[in-house]
C-alpha cells in the first residue's frame, strides 16, 4: 500500500465519485477494525491511514487541495496535522466519523433495548384437519400458549398504586457507554436490563415481569380448498408486546389427514372403484362415492381396467377462486378368486369361443412383439 496516495489507500480511481469513495471506506473499515484484530499493530496503523485518506477525499475542498498539491497541500497526518485538534483527529478521524461509525459498525456491537413499547413476537401453531374439512372449510377452536400483559399491573411490572422509576445508571436510556480506545461503545445497561426503568415494588401476580404465560382460546375459520402446507395468518393473535406494545401475529400451519378412499391431485379428487368382469364386459350403471355423496356412473361395455371417468364439479373448491375442480373415478376390473363348478365351465366355454378378437389389447400387444423380433 502506497501511504502517499490516498486514492490507492482506499483502492479507488482518482475520478471516483463520492459514493464510490464512501463504499470503499466502509468496506476497508470493516475489514481492518481493531476489534477484529486485537493487538495487530500493523492493521491498526492501516486502519488509521484509511481514516486519514477518507477524511480528505470526502471533503470537496480538501480533495481539490490534495489533487492539486498532494499530501503536503492537504496537510499530512490528517485534518489536524501536527497542530490539529488532537484526540481522534490526530489519528486521522473525520469530524463526522462517529456518525459513520454507528452506521458501519452497528453489526459489531449490540444495541440496548428501547425502553418504550415493543411489538410482540409472532407465534406458530400446527393444526391437523380432516380431508372433508380441508375440502369444504370449517371452524376449529384451538388453544395457543402465549404471553400476555399482566392485568393486575397493566403490564408495568410494578405493584398496583406504584410506578417503575427511571434507572439511575443509564438515566432511562437503557444503555451505558464504554470507552474503548478511540471509540465510545453503547451496551445494554446491566442495572435495568436495557429497559431504562427499575421496579422497586414488583407486582405480586407477575413478579415484576409485567407479563404472564397463559393458554389463549380462539376460533379459527378454515377456508375451503386448503391443503397440507397451507398457512393461515391471524393478525394480532401472537405474543402481546412488552410494555403494552402491539401484539404479534399467529401463523397456523395446516396438515390434512389421509382419507380412507379419496386422494387429492391439485384440486381434483381421485377415487379407485373396483368393478366385476361382467360389468366391464357388458357395461353397467354403478354408484360411486364423491365428496357430496354417491352418484350414478355409467360404465360402457368393454371398459378396460384403469379407465378413468371424470365427474365435473365434484372436486375441491379452489382456495383462490372458489371454483370446484373435478372428481376422477378410476375403475379396476376385479378378477374372481373362487369359482364354483358351473362358473368355471362357463368361463372355459367363453375362453374357447373368444379367440383374439374379443381381447384387443392382447392382440395389439403381441402384434408389436412380433414386429420387434421378426
Amino acid at each position: 500500500m502506497d501511504e502517499r496516495d490516498y486514492y490507492r489507500i482506499l483502492g479507488v480511481e482518482r475520478g471516483a465519485s463520492d459514493e464510490e469513495i464512501k463504499r470503499a471506506y466502509r468496506r476497508m473499515a470493516q475489514e481492518l477494525h481493531p476489534d477484529k484484530h486485537s493487538g495487530d499493530k500493523e492493521k491498526e496503523e492501516r486502519f488509521k491511514l484509511i481514516n486519514e485518506a477518507y477524511e480528505h477525499l470526502k471533503d470537496p475542498e480538501k480533495r481539490a487541495q490534495y489533487d492539486r498539491f498532494g499530501r503536503a497541500g492537504a496537510g499530512a497526518g490528517g485534518a489536524g496535522g501536527a497542530g490539529g485538534a488532537g484526540g481522534a483527529r490526530d489519528a486521522g478521524f473525520g469530524a463526522d466519523f462517529q456518525d459513520l461509525f454507528g452506521e458501519v459498525f452497528s453489526d459489531f456491537f449490540g444495541q440496548g433495548r428501547r425502553p418504550g413499547p415493543q411489538r410482540g413476537d409472532d407465534l406458530r401453531h400446527d393444526l391437523e384437519i380432516s380431508f372433508d374439512e380441508a375440502a369444504f372449510g370449517s371452524e376449529k377452536t384451538i388453544k395457543v400458549p402465549r404471553t400476555v400483559n399482566c392485568a393486575t399491573c397493566s403490564g408495568t411490572g410494578a405493584k398496583p398504586g406504584t410506578q417503575p422509576t427511571v434507572c439511575g445508571a443509564c438515566k432511562g436510556s437503557g444503555q451505558v457507554r464504554y470507552q474503548q480506545g478511540f471509540f465510545s461503545i453503547a451496551r445494554p445497561c446491566g442495572t435495568c436490563g436495557g429497559v431504562g426503568r427499575v421496579i422497586k415494588d414488583p407486582c405480586a401476580e407477575c413478579r415484576g415481569m409485567g407479563r404472564l404465560r397463559t393458554a389463549h382460546t380462539l376460533t379459527v375459520k378454515i377456508p375451503p380448498g386448503v391443503d397440507t402446507g397451507s398457512r393461515l395468518r391471524i393478525v394480532n393473535e401472537g405474543e402481546q408486546g412488552p410494555r403494552n406494545g402491539p401484539s404479534g401475529d399467529l401463523y397456523i400451519f395446516l396438515s390434512v389427514k389421509p382419507h380412507p378412499i379419496f386422494t387429492r391431485e391439485n384440486d381434483d379428487v381421485i377415487c379407485e372403484v373396483p368393478i366385476s368382469f361382467p360389468q366391464a364386459a357388458l357395461g353397467a350403471e354403478i354408484d360411486v362415492p364423491t365428496l357430496d355423496g354417491p352418484v350414478k356412473l355409467k360404465i360402457p361395455a368393454g371398459t378396460q381396467s384403469g379407465k378413468t371417468f371424470r365427474l365435473k364439479g365434484k372436486g375441491i373448491a379452489s382456495v383462490h377462486t372458489g371454483r370446484r375442480a373435478d372428481a376422477r373415478v378410476m375403475v379396476n376390473v376385479e378378477t374372481p378368486t373362487k369359482l364354483n363348478k358351473r362358473q368355471r365351465e362357463l368361463l372355459e366355454e367363453f375362453a374357447a369361443l373368444s379367440g383374439d378378437e374379443t381381447t384387443p389389447l392382447k392382440k395389439n400387444f403381441f402384434s408389436k412383439v412380433k414386429e420387434i423380433f421378426e
